[in-house]
């Protein structure tokens, strides 16, 4: 199974507008600026998520796109599964018709995989992925800061000697 570039900015679009979330829509461009997804691109996955009533339009001044459900109702999979990816690891699509018309020795452990793909990103939700980001972004400041000393600390340090 390869996750292609739908997918992966469906996703990416998705955790943009969560970040961004606050009172009034974000639109595409923003989106697009941020990412480098291109705007056009970003307009038909866009048209898939609303379809699917993961995300809602705002027009006007000041338009643009909301989340419609709180982000920890909105899985990774939901967002993949609303632009039309696929997340089947069978050469054959489900079909069971690999080999001669009929399924391949392997076919069993490919669809056992795709469950397993699809559970793991249907347990991931974007609350979840924001989550992460805020820890990332929490650890990066904290590893930023230049640590306190009290004052004369560097003096014991250097006075004890063995």
């Amino acid at each position: 199974m390869k996750l292609t570039t739908k997918g992966r900015y469906a996703v990416t679009a998705m955790l943009d507008l969560t970040l961004h979330v606050n009172d009034r829509a974000t639109t595409l461009a923003d989106i697009a600026d941020r990412q480098g997804i291109s705007l056009s691109y970003l307009e038909q996955l866009f048209s898939r998520l609303r379809k699917n009533g993961l995300v809602s339009s705002v027009r006007g001044p000041g338009g643009g796109y909301k989340l419609s459900q709180i982000p920890a109702n909105i899985s990774v999979a939901n967002v993949i599964r609303s632009v039309d990816e696929s997340l089947d690891s069978t050469g054959c699509g489900g079909d069971k018709n690999c080999k001669n018309e009929k399924a391949c020795l392997t076919h069993d452990l490919w669809v056992e995989l795709s469950n397993s793909i699809y559970e793991f990103l249907n347990d991931v939700s974007l609350q979840d992925l924001l989550d992460r980001q805020d820890k990332k972004k929490i650890t990066a400041a904290l590893a930023s800061k230049p640590k306190k000393t009290r004052p004369g600390a560097e003096f014991l340090v250097s006075s004890v000697r063995p």
